[in-house]
């Protein structure tokens, strides 16, 4: 049993930590925004950080009630390569030119976060046309984008596990694609979340104690590009850093929402409902790949939607710790 003393020392620290949260979160997302929609390729669509993101702010920003879609494409490109024979020959990589129009006109967001990079290097060696296609087709989302009246935020390609995967030496080309990416902010004024070098940074130092360590956990394959739920922490917390300030610097998406008693089961029921959603947004949207689930019709996504919404907003407000 925790001591009086040591636990009103959690929790103060805590409090003062969302206290910084909430003046630093004030800042960075202006009080107009109401649809955030992610934008990337498999490892968005698999959600878990996008879903630990958003609990996070469920729970600690109750009053700020946002629309969040996850419109992530397995295989997908900003570059619109695709190597040859990919998914066995049965389609060629889907390309985000062929979609992104039709995204920003019927989702009408105000923050887009977008990922990509990881498929772009086509998991082949460094190749400058291939470098100069991810570039251009970066540089071509970001405009587009702005010219929507939305914000965008880029996030940098997670780390790629050599020791979990094939392809020698195509870390060092998603670091390349990630170092450039970073070296937008200072180029051009781009916002742009660093979550590339943070989970490389911690992959490297736990490898020193443990060289079988790895960021997969329960990841849905064992390929060295799908972190598991580990690596999609240090995700999310990365992006909150960037939202909240060092509010996020949580070991857990679990541990982030202590200041809920109902933090598991909001997490879980965000999680539901969120990917129920992008499923019904992007059979909508269309999309040019096979193999994904048909989404419900989107009217009765929404409805069930509202619904859950509810049910969250419940357990919410019933799970409020008083300190």
């Amino acid at each position: 049993m925790k001591s009086p003393s040591r636990t009103h020392a959690y929790q103060t620290v805590l409090l003062f930590f969302l206290f910084l949260a909430s003046s630093a979160f004030a800042q960075n997302i202006d009080a107009k925004v109401k649809r955030i929609v992610f934008l990337g390729n498999s490892i968005t669509w698999q959600a878990n950080y996008v879903n630990d993101v958003i609990a996070y702010l469920t729970v600690n920003y109750p009053d700020r009630h946002f629309d969040f879609i996850n419109l992530g494409l397995p295989s997908e490109t900003v570059s619109g390569l695709s190597e040859p024979g990919h998914a066995g020959g049965a389609f060629p990589r889907p390309d985000l030119h062929e979609r992104l129009q039709r995204v920003l006109d019927r989702t009408k967001p105000d923050l887009v976060f977008a990922c990509y990079g990881m498929n772009d290097g086509i998991y082949m060696p460094f190749d400058t046309g291939r470098f100069r296609k991810f570039r251009e087709g970066v540089q071509w989302l970001h405009d587009a984008v702005a010219q929507s009246g939305a914000r965008i935020i880029h996030i940098t390609p997670p780390v790629f596990d050599e020791l979990k995967g094939g392809d020698p030496g195509y870390a060092a080309v998603i670091d390349r694609y990630a170092r450039w990416l970073l070296s937008q902010r200072s180029a051009k004024g781009w916002e742009v979340i660093d979550v590339h070098f943070p989970m490389k940074k911690y992959l490297d130092a736990h490898r020193k104690v443990d060289a079988r360590f790895n960021l997969d956990g329960f990841a849905l394959t064992d390929d060295g590009v799908h972190p598991g739920e580990l690596g999609h922490w240090i995700m999310a917390r990365e992006i909150l850093r960037y939202l909240c300030g060092d509010a996020a610097a949580f070991p857990s998406a679990q541990k982030s929402l202590a200041a809920n008693k109902n933090g598991p089961a909001i997490l879980k029921l965000v999680t539901e409902r969120q990917n129920m959603l992008r499923d019904a947004w992007m059979t909508s949207i269309g999309y040019k790949r096979p193999g994904l689930p048909a989404g419900l019709p989107l009217d009765e996504a929404l409805k069930r939607s509202d619904t859950m919404g509810l049910k969250i907003d419940s357990l919410v407000g019933a799970g409020k710790r008083t300190f």
